[in-house]
This record gives structure tokens, sequence and C-alpha cells, in this order.
């Protein structure tokens, strides 16, 4: 049987080859929107491959590992990739990466072009979203999965589980309540609590706020705001911006921030300093992920740390894995580390 081309996408769309080309392959000139629809449906009803050298995935290996994060910038996602990296070199693999900017129609021109360069396998890293759109594009970024591993490859995913993929999936949900246990279990244990709960879109972000919220509850303690804001240190620092000027907190405040991820605390606190608030003496601050680039930060942050280099190796390990190919789902625990942005004594003697 003949491999489904372009040119059937182009006839089932009742578009011309030129058209379907512009949609499928990224180009900057794109038709209307129903265009678009209409292309990729045909696409998927006939299991389009954008590129017909993948076909020669089910006959050979290339030595080839696509990798796609959303910010490499991100440490969260530069410690994975260093992880992802070490295995692929052990295993004598090349790694290629793209980057999303959390888009997941980017995700998906990704998956095509490294399928188009007939990667053994495709590790994926970042959280899903939770939008109309974003439930949309999922489903064909697992239409297109299911295809690619019927040509051989395989796929890894670092967050939520993907239909049919080997994925790692940190417990966020517990690592937040295991966080808001430890803090409110101090003998000097704040009562109050402002909830930096990043993109209410991103499934990541609202797993921790609402670990961190049940927590709470369980304490008896309502929050005093619940803040929503990007998943980044700009966003942290706005965010924070917005806590300072709706609450109007003063010195020796003694409240307690929580930022669903590390970046967005290391914004926040930078956010307080400029208000004039220092921590943890004035207020406190808490994170999640416990990212490299904290061990160079000061005070120190509390936070939930997660093996995030492990997190890659075991990515590769499981994509290059020789088993039935049938699903698995790894969970990972975070670990709750107490440092010197959440003990209000750290810096008593200071003015």
């Amino acid at each position: 049987m003949r491999g489904v081309t372009l040119t059937d996408v182009a006839l089932r769309a009742g578009v011309s080859q030129p058209t379907a080309s512009r949609v499928l392959n990224g180009s900057a000139r794109r038709p209307s929107p129903a265009v678009v629809e209409a292309v990729r449906r045909a696409a998927d009803e006939l299991g389009y491959i954008s590129n017909a050298q993948a076909q020669a995935l089910a006959r050979s290996q290339t030595g080839l590992v696509g990798l796609v994060v959303h910010d490499i910038a991100d440490p969260y996602f530069s410690s994975i990739a260093a992880g992802v990296q070490a295995e692929a070199y052990q295993r004598d693999r090349q790694v290629l990466l793209a980057t999303t900017l959390r888009s997941t129609e980017q995700e998906i021109r990704a998956v095509n072009a490294f399928i188009g360069h007939r990667t053994d396998a495709i590790v994926l890293v970042g959280s899903r979203l939770n939008t109309d759109d974003g439930l949309r594009d999922q489903e064909r970024l697992t239409g297109l999965l299911d295809r690619y591993r019927g040509l051989g490859g395989r796929v890894a995913v670092i967050g939520q589980p993907l239909p049919g993929t080997h994925t790692i999936a940190p417990d966020n949900r517990a690592g937040a309540a295991a966080l808001a246990k430890a803090l409110t279990a101090e003998a000097d244990a704040p009562r109050q609590f402002v909830v930096l709960a990043g993109p209410p879109k991103l499934a990541t972000a609202v797993d921790r706020t609402a670990g961190f919220l049940r927590e709470l509850r369980r304490e008896g303690i309502k929050p005093l705001a619940v803040v929503p804001g990007e998943f980044t240190r700009d966003g942290g620092y706005e965010a924070a911006q917005q806590v300072v000027a709706s609450l109007n907190p003063q010195r020796r405040w003694g409240a307690c921030i929580f930022a669903v991820n590390d970046v967005m605390a290391l914004g926040a606190i930078a956010a307080l300093r400029e208000a004039g608030l220092r921590t943890p003496r004035d207020v406190q601050v808490a994170g999640f992920d416990d990212i490299p680039t904290l061990r160079d930060h000061e005070p120190g942050l509390t936070t939930v740390a997660l093996p995030l280099q492990e997190m890659g190796r075991r990515a590769i390990e499981m994509a290059l894995a020789s088993d039935t190919g049938e699903q698995s789902v790894t969970r990972v625990s975070g670990r709750v580390i107490m440092r010197e942005s959440t003990n209000p004594t750290a810096n008593r003697a200071e003015p």
C-alpha cells in the first residue's frame, strides 16, 4: 500500500497542494482559519505524516532523539535537558532540541519536524493546557504520536500523561500539599498566606495551587489572596506587585507567599524588595522545583525539590527501552526543603 501523500490531503480538503503544504509545513503565509482546519482534519483522517522519509523509521535507526521543551532558558527545562543529554550520550545518541513557548501548535510542528528527521525517539517535556483549544490540539498531537509509533518511533513524556505514551509524572498536588503542611507545622508558623497561582490554563500550575490550598483548608486557613500570573520570573514579579498594591503589607507583615514555581518565587522576592519588604524578615516566600540556580540565591528558597536531571535520564531510558510499547506512568514525588526564605528569625538582627 502506498503512503498518504500531500496531494491526497489536498484533494480531501478541497484545496491546492501548495495551500495544503503551507498549512502542514509551517509556512509564514497562512490561509484562512477555515482552510487550516479543513487541511488539518483531512491530514488526521488520512493519517498523513509530513515527510515520506518517516516511513524509514520502521526499518532503521538514525541515532537521533528529539527533545521538545517549553523554554530552554527556564532552569526547570534546562536541568531536565541536561539529564536527557547525559543519558543520550551514554547510549550513543544525539539530541535535537525544539522549544515551544507553551504553544501546542509549535509542539505539533516540532514533532512533525522530528519525524521528518527520522528520530528514533521523541521526548516531550512540559505541562498540558486545559483550555478548549489546548485540548483540541492535544487530540491532534496524540493522533500524530500514534502514527509515529506505528512507524516504529518511541515517545516519552515528562508532565501529564498522553494516551499511549511512557510518562514521568511529577506528583504536583501532593508536593504542594506537603509544603503547606510543613509551613504550617513550624513553631512560629504563619497563619496568613498568599498564593501566586500561575496561569489558570496550565495543568501543572492548577495542580500545585489546588494541593497547597487543600492543605490550608485542612488547617482551617483561608488564603488572603490567590493571584494568577505567567509561569515565569516576570510573572511572579508582577503578581507580587499586585499583592503589594492590593494588600498594602507593612514591615514585619509575617505572611507567607507561595509561588507555584521557583522562578516565580524569585521574581516575587525582587518585587517585595523593591517595595521595601525583606524576605524572610517581613514576608516569607516559598516555591516549587528546586532549580539549580537557587544554590546562588540569598536567602535560600524553601521549595519542593524534584529530581530534574534524573527525570530527564529516566525519560530517555523509557523511550529507548525494548519493550511491548504498552503505556507506563512513573509517578515522581517531590521533597520539601526548608530554607531561610521561610525562617523569620534568619535575619532578625538586621534593622
